[in-house]
């Protein structure tokens, strides 16, 4: 196949056999208990130096729970898939976490966009869509997708794609390279201990960012009974035999949203949009992250009145909808 052009972006590329001899050596499809607490799963899971994804960000059932977990635990050099990152990514920058973002849209935050401008963060330019069709390659375990996207742009020179000629057509095509995480975050709706997943409301790519990852935690807002799952088989967003461990996070979307449960909370996103260099960002950690040594107690932090409140949809009412 000939290659016309190629974008001038790093590219981190998984052998895709040997991805799928790992996934058949280290996966089970057996019954395991996989519920545990964010500290044990991201002790376990989450290491300096991996490729981390997750579905959607801070803003919208983004697993913000296990991000804070992860600072907590002051892991270092993580590059990461941000299909969408809002305060997820800056609160990631922050902590001292990041080295690389393979970005897809990246918005608010002036402590991200100074460190991207100084190169302390190195960023790899792609699209939404590309990103998510980077995860199905992944999931489907060929070496990459083709797309009409990124043709023509200058996206498409600060990413990772070729473009080559198309042996059927004699067309240009581009091609995105898989990628297949080291470990992936999501939260959901609803979880078993084993992991069968829900998820009802928007959505990127969950089931695609799971199959493509060798890890996958998940954090939910409800834990079920493994016979209710059983009941309504159709309604399981994702199967057991890809999740790795499961964490009950209420809350876990906190301060951003989880369609049908809770709203925004507007006072916390003022207190973190108006941390405007990184010393300012440190007090919001400080506070946040590093203070509560858990989930529950950050919970305790923002306070039972303030979180029922949300639930109760009250910010929806003063204009802070979705």
């Amino acid at each position: 196949m000939e290659v016309l052009e190629s974008g001038g972006g790093e590219v981190r590329l998984s052998d895709v056999d040997e991805v799928r001899q790992w996934m058949r050596e280290k996966k089970t499809r057996k019954l395991v208990d996989k519920l545990c607490d964010e500290r044990s799963a991201v002790e376990r899971y989450v290491f300096d130096g991996a490729y981390l994804s997750y579905d959607l960000s801070s803003m919208v059932r983004g697993p913000m729970s296990l991000e804070r977990e992860i600072v907590r635990q002051r892991k270092k050099d993580l590059w990461i898939a941000a299909k969408f990152t809002l305060l997820d990514t800056t609160l990631l920058l922050g902590g001292g976490c990041l080295a690389k973002i393979d970005v897809g849209f990246a918005g608010l935050g002036r402590t991200l966009f100074a460190a991207i401008e100084s190169g302390r963060v190195k960023t790899i330019d792609w699209s939404n869509g590309t990103l998510a069709l980077r995860h199905m390659a992944g999931a489907m375990g060929v070496p990459y997708l083709p797309t009409r996207a990124l043709l023509g742009t200058d996206t498409f020179k600060r990413s990772g794609a070729k473009v080559v000629r198309d042996p059927f057509t004699n067309k240009k095509i581009c091609l995105v390279p898989a990628v297949n995480p080291d470990v992936a975050i999501i939260h959901v709706n609803q979880a078993d201990r084993f992991g069968n997943a829900r998820i009802f409301g928007p959505s990127v790519a969950p089931l695609e960012t799971a199959m493509a990852s060798k890890r996958v935690i998940l954090s939910t807002e409800e834990l079920l009974d493994t016979e209710e799952i059983r009941r309504e088989p159709g309604r399981t967003t994702i199967p057991y035999f890809l999740v790795d461990a499961v964490v009950l996070a209420p809350f876990g979307a906190h301060p951003g949203t989880c369609p049908g449960l809770y709203t925004y909370d507007a006072a916390n996103l003022d207190e973190f949009f108006t941390a405007r260099d990184d010393a300012a960002m440190r007090q919001y950690i400080e506070k946040y992250v590093y203070g509560p040594k858990s989930h529950a107690e950050y919970l305790d932090l923002v306070g039972a009145d303030r979180l029922m409140k949300l639930r109760d949809g009250e910010k929806i009412r003063q204009g802070y909808y979705l």
